[in-house]
């Protein structure tokens, strides 16, 4: 079963790997863990790709 992927060029929702050219990536957020040994560097990248975008 194909998992619903976003393509990050023209923000369409598609079941395909490419769109426009590009990959796709995930639209679901990865599942939480109290114990989760690498949320604090998944929440550094996030802050850093919030703060490009600014």
């Amino acid at each position: 079963m194909h998992k619903l992927r976003k393509c990050s060029t023209c923000n369409a929702y598609t079941l395909e790997e490419q769109h426009c050219g590009k990959e796709t990536i995930a639209a679901h957020p990865p599942k939480y863990s109290p114990k989760d040994p690498y949320g604090k560097y998944r929440l550094k990248a996030r802050e850093k790709q919030w703060t490009n975008l600014k």
